[in-house]
């Protein structure tokens, strides 16, 4: 699986900022705003699995949109549902 390219990542954080609800990519131990670029700059190097928590007023649409633009960019995402 490629790791993620800047188109990758862009995409990935203007779609985070549509929502409203708070979007974490958990990896490891680490915790990043999927809204920071710099952040996902730093994490989506690895091609490892991520877990994405979603919490919020709009999560569910956000929790799809997201699991969408990670498969497009052939990431792998486990989409928490608690």
């Amino acid at each position: 699986m490629p790791s993620a390219n800047n188109a990758a990542i862009v995409e990935i954080s203007q779609t985070a900022n549509k929502f409203r609800s708070s979007i974490v990519l958990q990896y490891d131990n680490k915790y990043i705003d999927v809204k920071s670029i710099l952040g996902l700059f730093t994490t989506l190097l690895s091609s490892s699995k991520y877990d994405l928590h979603v919490h919020g007023p709009d999560e569910q649409e956000a929790k799809v949109a997201m699991a969408e633009v990670f498969a497009k960019h052939e990431l792998g995402v486990n989409v928490v549902e608690d």
